[in-house]
C-alpha cells in the first residue's frame, strides 16, 4: 500500500454510488491522499460506474480520456456495477490500470502498491454470489444533504434489471449500526439525510429487523432536521410506514415509488411483485394521510411486448393517480436479463416517442403539484450551491424553490413565501 498523492473521483449513476464513493474517498484520505478535481492533474483517478444508465461504456471511456488529457500518467481505477458486469470490456479501454468488483472496491486503499502505469491493466473481480458483506457509507461534501446507504443488493430479479448481477443479494447492517452512521452524518454537518439503497424496503431481512423499525429509531436521532425515504417498492411500502411518516416531525411527506408500467400484463412480464390495483391503493392511502405529499414515480417505456394499447394503459393510469413527477426511462437491452427472451421488440423511435409523451405528462403533474403551494409560505432547506444569484432548496413536499441569495443563507431552513412558478421547473420565493 502506498501513502500520499492526489486523487480525483467521478461518479456515475445513483445516490447509492455517491455514498459509496464518499466512503472510498475517506479511506484514501486516511491513507494520505489529497482530493482534487479530474482536471487538476491527479495521480489517481477513481471512476465509479453504473450499469442502469445508457451507454455505460461510452461514458466510462469519456472520463478515462478526460483524465489522461489532464495527466497522461494518472493511474486509473474503475469500480461500480459496470465494472462487476463487464470487467474485460473495461480493462480493454486504453489507459485503465485496475478494475475492481463489488467485493473488492472497498479494499482499494490496500490494493494500491504503486501508481506506475503498466502495459496491461489488472482485473480483480470475484463472483457476485460470494458477496455477503454490507459496507456502510454516506455521502459527504454537501453539508445540507447526505445520502445514507441503509441497504445493498436485491433478491427480486426483475426481467429488465442487472442490479442483482452487479450488487448481489439483499443485505443491510443492523438498526443500531445504521443509527450510528446517521449520527456520524449529522456530525459531518448534514441537515437532511436521504435513506438510499437498491431495495430499501427489504432492510433487515437478514437479521430479523425491518424498515419500519429502522425509521422509528432514526426519528430519534438528534441534530438532523429532515429524513427522506428514497425509492421504495410499492409492495414493501406498508400502511404502517405511511402512518409513521404522516406523524413524524422529521420524515418528510415525500415518497418515490417505482411503477415501471401501468399495464398489468407488462408488470407480469417484467416480473414485478405487484399490480396496478395495489399501486393505486398505496397512492390513495398516502394522499388520505398526507394530502399534499410529493410522490415521484419511475416508469419504463418500450419494454418488449409494450404494444400501443399497453402504453396507453400506462399513460392513462399515471394520468389518473395523484402523483407529483415522473422519472422516465427508455428500455434498453441488458445482457443476461430474462427480458432478452421476449421476441416482441419495440423500435427505438417508438420508445423515444413514448418517453417524450410521459415527460410532458410529468411536467403537467409537477406543475399541478407546485400550484398547491403558490401563495403560501413553507419551510425550505436552502442548499449551498448558487446559480445566477439564486439559492435553491426544497419544501418538505419536494417543491424546488429559488430565492435571491441576498435574502437567505446556505444550509439554513427558512420560512419562504412561494410567489410564482418559473417555466424552468421551480418556484420563485421570497422571505417577505
Amino acid at each position: 500500500m502506498i501513502s500520499g498523492g492526489t486523487v480525483a473521483f467521478h461518479t456515475l449513476g445513483c445516490k447509492l454510488n455517491f455514498s459509496e464513493t464518499s466512503t472510498i474517498a475517506k479511506q484514501l484520505e486516511e491513507a494520505g491522499f489529497a482530493k482534487v478535481k479530474i482536471d487538476e492533474s491527479p495521480d489517481l483517478v477513481v471512476i465509479n460506474t453504473c450499469s442502469v444508465t445508457d451507454h455505460a461504456d461510452a461514458k466510462c471511456r469519456n472520463i478515462v480520456r478526460r483524465s489522461l488529457n489532464s495527466n497522461p500518467l494518472s493511474y486509473i481505477v474503475v469500480i461500480g456495477c459496470y465494472a462487476q458486469l463487464k470487467p474485460k470490456e473495461i480493462i480493454a479501454i486504453e489507459g485503465v490500470d485496475l478494475v475492481l468488483g463489488a467485493n473488492e472496491k472497498f479494499n482499494l486503499h490496500n490494493l494500491l502498491n504503486d501508481l506506475t502505469k503498466r502495459q496491461e491493466g489488472e482485473v480483480r473481480v470475484g463472483e457476485i454470489k460470494e458477496v455477503r458483506e454490507f459496507v456502510p457509507s454516506f455521502s459527504s461534501g454537501d453539508r445540507t444533504r447526505t445520502f445514507l446507504k441503509v441497504q445493498d443488493g436485491c433478491d427480486y430479479f426483475c426481467a429488465f434489471c442487472t442490479i442483482p448481477l452487479a450488487r448481489g443479494r439483499s443485505r443491510s447492517a443492523t438498526i443500531v449500526d445504521t443509527v450510528l452512521q446517521a449520527e456520524a452524518a449529522v456530525k459531518d454537518g448534514a441537515k437532511e439525510i436521504v435513506l438510499t439503497g437498491v431495495n430499501i424496503g427489504d432492510f433487515g431481512k437478514n437479521n430479523d429487523e425491518n424498515f419500519l423499525g429502522l425509521i422509528k429509531e432514526l426519528d430519534k436521532v438528534e441534530g438532523v432536521e429532515r429524513f427522506r425515504i428514497s425509492s421504495i417498492e410499492p409492495n414493501l411500502l406498508s400502511e404502517e410506514i405511511i402512518d409513521f411518516v404522516s406523524k413524524s416531525s422529521k420524515f418528510q411527506p415525500h415518497f418515490h415509488i417505482p411503477l415501471q408500467s401501468g399495464s398489468d400484463d407488462i408488470l407480469s412480464s417484467m416480473r414485478r411483485r405487484y399490480r396496478t390495483d395495489l399501486y393505486k391503493s398505496r397512492i390513495e392511502y398516502i394522499k388520505k394521510r398526507m394530502p399534499n405529499a410529493g410522490i415521484g414515480v419511475d416508469v419504463i417505456v418500450g419494454f418488449p411486448g409494450e404494444c400501443d394499447s399497453s402504453f396507453q394503459e400506462t399513460y392513462d393510469f399515471i394520468n389518473s393517480i395523484d402523483i407529483s413527477y415522473l422519472h422516465v426511462f427508455t428500455y434498453s437491452e441488458r445482457p443476461n436479463t430474462t427480458a432478452l427472451r421476449i421476441d416482441d421488440i419495440i423500435p427505438m423511435q417508438i420508445r423515444q416517442e413514448r418517453n417524450k409523451m410521459l415527460r410532458i405528462l410529468s411536467l403537467k403533474k409537477q406543475r399541478a403539484h407546485y400550484e398547491k403551494f403558490v401563495g403560501k409560505s413553507s419551510k425550505v432547506l436552502i442548499e449551498a450551491s448558487e446559480d445566477d444569484g439564486l439559492l435553491y432548496g426544497y419544501t418538505p413536499e419536494y417543491v424546488r424553490v429559488a430565492v435571491n441569495s441576498s435574502e437567505v443563507n446556505p444550509n439554513s431552513t427558512e420560512n419562504i413565501y412561494l410567489d410564482k412558478i418559473n417555466p424552468e421547473g421551480f418556484v420563485l420565493g421570497t422571505t417577505h
